[in-house]
């Protein structure tokens, strides 16, 4: 036995394969590598939730699965969208000669390396010895990551890429993510920008594009996706970027349109089936959205991969097409979750967001409303987010579209829109939530009005010479209507202007406390589990 390298066997393995001959020959390579635990299963499915619990070090998966809907790169595509892979394990996929094409995209965007059948064991072993060897030249940056010490995880990705140390590119590569994901956009874009000068890797490109994006410069992360997708058609994460980059523009169709490519090429992703099934919910078809929404429920809703929030848009078509037994199923299932984290919020606000459709739908009308005011409650909780707004409005909507109205519905309605209709993009959601009932609707656009007049008040302050004035107007407004946007915005003033405000400090305390309870809780159309989060965290 010639060991792989000199820590192989403290590694732990996995190896997913659907045919047992291939399978026990893959265990047995690994073995005489020296890799001493190694767990083997034949289905993709029970790999996913190997992968949920255990951090493996190395994964061998094979590409194609007869008789299972999910393909090795939709698991671990889904894996890694929710934060659920480690940055330390090495992942190679195998596959056939027919499938070369589909997991050269999947190595673009997840994969350490890949090997076409027939291979041989120097093959495999070639392969896991140079994986193995950038991730031990990586391992500074990953133990940061690992212990979530983003800051100065990026700050040695930047060092190791200026020097062009060791790994730089792959440095570069994971620096450029935590600086996205902190809103360092021109500092991501800088590096990645040099890494094209290198060679022409589409994973830059998309980077550069999210930098954009970031940035708020929707046009350029447009174009740059635009020419990635002519020539790499077939890169499936840059439709993700893409679908945002859409919706945030108001094209809604183009939007659902990248997303229904995204989720062909990957059919068995949960991850894209939900994100398909969100904005088909909105602002598309709803047999499309009711069809991509029962797929990504029955393969994925005991996974960590699946947001539970694909269930409670599941529930409402549900209660729209009148379907008892399913919804009171999907209840059931929900209820379930709520059992595993009773003392999530989140999960809290989606069970009695159910309970309520089904209330409705059964005719327990009271039930409903009581429901219904128990939501309206929380309105101004810290963890109260745009998620909840939306799922609060889609109820009250199916409510007055009944023989029962809530008194005083627009106080509460306009309370939720002052805080949640921080964009044309947000706005519009929330409208569409309220299935454009006019009595629903009307608080929610006049509420965006007031925050348009606010902020050119602020502006015209600003210009005017009264900074000062500027920022005090925007946190007033920002402390009373918890709206994100005008806390942003003060923030944003009080920093051009500080030398010219005496008391900056005092401004900036009460800034940064009202951003610690309140603006961690996004106010984005959520098409995923955000960055950084499994799908499930409450």
């Amino acid at each position: 036995m010639k060991l792989l390298d000199a820590d192989i066997q403290s590694a732990r393995a996995l190896v997913v394969d659907g045919n047992p001959g291939s399978r026990t020959a893959l265990v047995g390579m690994l073995k005489d590598a020296g890799v001493q635990r190694v767990d083997q299963t034949g289905r993709v499915s029970d790999a996913r939730r190997m992968l949920e619990s255990t951090a493996f070090d190395i994964v061998l998966c094979e590409y194609h699965y007869p008789g299972e809907s999910m393909t090795g790169q939709d698991m671990i595509d889904d894996l890694r969208l929710a934060q659920l892979l480690p940055l330390s394990t090495v992942v190679v996929m195998i596959s056939g000669e027919a499938a070369y094409g589909q997991v050269a995209e999947a190595a673009e965007a997840a994969l350490d390396a890949y090997v076409i059948k027939p291979h041989t064991e120097q093959t495999l072993r070639q392969q896991l010895t140079s994986a193995r060897q950038r991730k031990r030249q990586l391992k500074p940056i990953l133990d940061l990551v690992q212990k979530h010490e983003y800051e100065q995880a990026a700050d040695l990705c930047q060092s190791v890429f200026e020097t062009k140390g060791a790994c730089w590119v792959h440095a570069a590569r994971i620096g450029a993510e935590l600086l996205l994901n902190m809103g360092r956009a021109q500092v991501a874009i800088g590096m990645l920008e040099a890494v094209l000068q290198t060679k022409a890797l589409p994973w830059a490109r998309m980077g550069i594009a999210r930098g954009h994006y970031t940035a708020g410069s929707l046009n350029n992360a447009r174009r740059t996706l635009e020419s990635l997708l002519s020539e790499s058609p077939g890169y499936v994460d840059a439709y993700d970027v893409m679908g945002r980059v859409l919706l945030d523009q108001g094209d809604t169709q183009g939007a659902i349109d990248a997303m229904r490519r995204a989720s062909a090429l990957t059919p068995g992703s949960v991850a894209r089936l939900q994100k398909f099934g969100v904005l088909s919910f909105y602002y598309g078809d709803p047999a499309d959205a009711m069809q991509a929404l029962q797929r990504a429920t029955a393969l994925g809703v005991s996974s960590k991969t699946y947001d539970l929030q694909g269930l409670v848009l599941l529930s409402t078509l549900q209660y729209d097409h009148r379907q008892t037994r399913d919804l009171a199923l999907s209840q059931a299932t929900m209820r379930r979750m709520l059992r595993e984290a009773p003392n999530s919020g989140r999960l809290q606000r989606m069970t009695a967001t159910i309970d309520a459709l089904h209330a409705l739908l059964t005719r327990s009308v009271p039930e409903a409303v009581q429901g219904i005011q128990g939501l309206i409650a929380e309105l101004q909780k810290p963890n109260f987010d745009f998620e909840a707004a939306c799922n609060l409005l889609m109820v009250i909507a199916r409510l007055h579209m009944g023989e029962t109205r809530l008194a005083d519905v627009a106080h509460p309605i306009r309370v939720l829109a002052q805080r949640f209709a921080v964009s044309k993009t947000t706005c519009d959601m929330l409208v569409k939530a309220a299935r454009d009932i006019e009595d629903l609707v009307t608080p929610i656009r006049g509420a965006f009005t007031e925050l348009a007049h606010t902020t050119e008040e602020a502006v015209t302050m600003t210009v005017d010479g009264e900074p000062r004035a500027a920022v005090m107007h925007l946190l007033s407004r920002a402390e009373t209507t918890l709206n994100s946007k005008l806390l942003d915005m003060a923030g944003h003033t009080l920093q051009r202007h500080a030398e010219r405000i005496p008391d900056a400090p005092l401004l900036q305390q009460r800034i940064d406390i009202l951003r610690t309870r309140y603006h961690s809780y996004g106010t984005q159309v959520r098409l995923a589990a955000p960055a950084g989060q499994a799908p499930r965290k409450a």
